[in-house]
């Protein structure tokens, strides 16, 4: 037991097999992270990372105890209020994104790779390779089309995408050498006072400028109009002028943000269908609409555009 009942109540989860709790204990608070599952990651590595942006002057939460062998660390509460919920009730959107971008400046200096964990291990952030995310963007493949095409059509599918991924990955032009938080978007990101913290941070890496950018303006969580999207994209170059090659960032950013897309489509039919958590499905048809808005418009996805188009309707992609 982790304390009495009393003291704990449950809030609710994410994505992960982790579970939460909020402690009460007269005017403090503070939230209890349960794992059994893939523990090592969803505790050590994400008490590492939030170690890591601390020391870099990033709002993370802080390890108030913890119980490895009883499944659980005590973190700092961040409260309630998160940007996502914020944006979702404020028409001018862009002076929040701003802020956002120059918090994801932020992040992007990171450049220590190493970090200890409570248990005094290092911690080494791994590289965002075109592997690993050609095997992302391969959940696709894996959960949704079959769901959507007989077996025979499937295969087949499946191997003209394959060739389609490896050949885009490999147009990729920016090396893999800046912190990437790999899941960057507005329900990530907390009101604490007067500054912006983040959470969920145990997938953090070292990879592509642009997948950061691009996880936080195509977030499937937050509707945003096309318009706004680029007023974000263009802050965050103006921003960042020095740094970047306009033309090879634009170009991966893209890339990214359509694979990105395709893997959450094959996370969100994998946790309906393997993990029984369904209200996922209804974030489908805009991420299929995201994904329109990137290819449509980019020569450079021709062959993708004709696959898709070819073997998944306009009422398929709608379907919740």
């Amino acid at each position: 037991m982790i304390l009495g009942k009393k003291f704990l109540k449950k809030i609710r989860g994410d994505a992960s097999f982790r579970i939460f709790y909020r402690k009460k204990n007269k005017k403090k608070t503070s939230i209890f992270v349960i794992a059994k599952r893939e523990k090592e990651k969803n505790l050590l590595i994400y008490d590492a990372i939030n170690k890591l942006l601390s020391k870099n002057g990033i709002r993370a939460p802080k390890l108030l105890s913890h119980n490895y062998n009883q499944n659980y660390i005590e973190i700092q509460d961040f409260g309630e209020i998160s940007i996502y919920s914020i944006l979702r009730n404020k028409k001018k959107k862009l002076q929040i994104f701003k802020k956002i971008i120059l918090l994801l400046n932020k992040l992007q200096k990171i450049n220590t790779k190493k970090i200890k964990n409570f248990k005094n291990k290092n911690y080494r952030l791994p590289i965002y390779s075109k592997k690993l995310l050609f095997n992302e963007t391969k959940l696709f493949l894996k959960w949704y089309v079959p769901k959507i095409l007989i077996k025979k059509k499937s295969l087949v599918l499946n191997k003209k995408l394959t060739n389609e991924f490896n050949l885009l990955l490999s147009k990729i032009k920016l090396k893999n050498n800046i912190f990437v938080h790999r899941d960057f978007h507005v329900s990530n990101l907390m009101k604490v006072k007067k500054q912006i913290g983040i959470l969920d941070s145990q997938d953090a890496l070292f990879g592509n400028k642009a997948y950061d950018l691009a996880s936080l303006i195509d977030d499937v969580r937050l509707k945003t109009s096309f318009s706004l999207k680029n007023s974000i994209y263009n802050y965050y170059v103006q921003t960042n002028k020095k740094q970047i090659n306009e033309n090879y960032f634009r170009n991966d950013f893209e890339i990214l943000s359509v694979l990105r897309n395709l893997k959450i489509i094959g996370i969100f039919t994998r946790l309906a269908t393997r993990d029984k958590k369904k209200k996922y499905l209804k974030l489908i048809p805009y991420a299929w609409k995201l994904i329109e808005n990137r290819i449509n418009n980019n020569i450079i996805f021709a062959d993708l555009k004709n696959y898709l188009d070819d073997n998944f309707s306009m009422k398929t992609r709608m379907k919740k």
